[in-house]
């Protein structure tokens, strides 16, 4: 197995999950939050959302900063845009390019 299929299944697995996919759409959102405002929301412990948060780590899918005493979490979208490109692009370029023909077609026809 070389280095980006191992890359790809740790993002997927990492993205597998509800709570995870809830936390990268709040870091979406605002980025630069703390533990306790991402937990905020969550029926988790907080030792919970931490372990949620070190996957999304391990991925590469979040990254931390700390200011002071804070860790502050921002999300990194670069591991799903390599998937995009290498799994769903590819897949989408036959199909949009055909539909933009039968639209021309149309549109010259009328």
């Amino acid at each position: 197995m070389d280095d980006d299929t191992r890359d790809d299944d740790t993002v997927f697995k990492a993205l597998a999950d509800p709570t995870r996919r809830h936390l990268l759409d709040r870091l979406f959102e605002k980025g630069g939050r703390t533990l306790t405002e991402l937990e905020s929301d969550l029926p988790l412990t907080r030792f919970g959302v931490a372990k949620h948060l070190g996957i999304l780590e391990a991925a590469g899918l979040v990254v931390v900063r700390r200011s002071g005493r804070e860790k502050l979490h921002y999300l990194n979208p670069v591991p799903i845009r390599v998937i995009h490109d290498r799994w769903i692009d590819k897949y989408t370029i036959g199909p949009a390019s055909a539909l933009t023909d039968l639209k021309t077609r149309l549109e010259e026809s009328e």
